[in-house]
């Protein structure tokens, strides 16, 4: 077993995040609807019915969070984004070549951008189950984006909307998460050290974010 630079095994797979949205979770899982919206401003609505028409793909992977803790070998199953995007959304929405940019929403008001290619690989999903169960309140029910390749961070709980761009609206501090985020190259923060951030994270961030979540947990 070889974990990515930094980071460290979890003994379990909490519910985790910026700390402010602790307690912006649904009270249950709410009703999947997931607006889709070009970027000259046209709209879908993909519900239920219309991701379990499309293929479901199980997958085994890591989730590596940006804050240094690790699960290994979860089971997710779901639809891959690369086929929600060639046979549902480029039919139908107005989109150009222009359009490489995906802002990601979900229902507790979380959001977060990438950019087209990190999302069209092959091992990205709306996920709708982990180990074999529906997806809970407590890991992103009823869909979420998993993206193994990346930071937790990129896996939006709760999607809700996903916005198709020509141009990054993202703002970059100095210090400010990594647009992209991905775990091979340890892509945390932009203009920090990694060293220091891991050491940051661990002492400052993790056990207190973690403590907060417990705090707020609704299954």
């Amino acid at each position: 077993m070889i974990l990515p630079p930094g980071q460290r095994l979890h003994p379990d797979h909490p519910r985790f995040g910026l700390p402010w949205y602790a307690h912006r979770a649904p009270l249950s899982t709410p009703e999947l609807a997931l607006d889709v919206i070009g970027p000259d401003g046209d709209r879908i609505v993909l519900r239920e019915d219309d991701l379990a028409a499309l293929p479901t793909r199980e997958q085994r992977a890591d989730f590596h969070c940006v804050t240094t803790w690790s699960r290994l070998d979860l089971h997710w199953s779901g639809t891959g984004f690369r086929e929600l995007y060639e046979t549902v959304i480029r039919p139908r929405v107005d989109l150009d070549a222009d359009a490489r940019f995906l802002h990601f929403r979900g229902v507790d008001g979380y959001a977060d951008e990438s950019c087209l290619d990190d999302v069209l690989a092959e091992d990205v999903l709306l996920a709708r189950t982990l180990d074999g169960d529906r997806l809970t309140v407590r890991h992103g029910g009823p869909v979420r984006l998993v993206a193994p390749a990346h930071y937790g961070f990129k896996s939006v709980k709760h999607l809700a909307r996903i916005e198709l761009r020509r141009a990054t609206k993202r703002r970059l501090p100095l210090a400010s998460h990594h647009p992209r985020g991905r775990v091979a190259r340890e892509e945390r923060f932009l203009g920090l050290p990694d060293r220091l951030v891991r050491v940051v994270y661990r002492r400052l961030v993790l056990s207190p974010t973690l403590w907060w979540y417990r705090r707020h947990e609704r299954g």
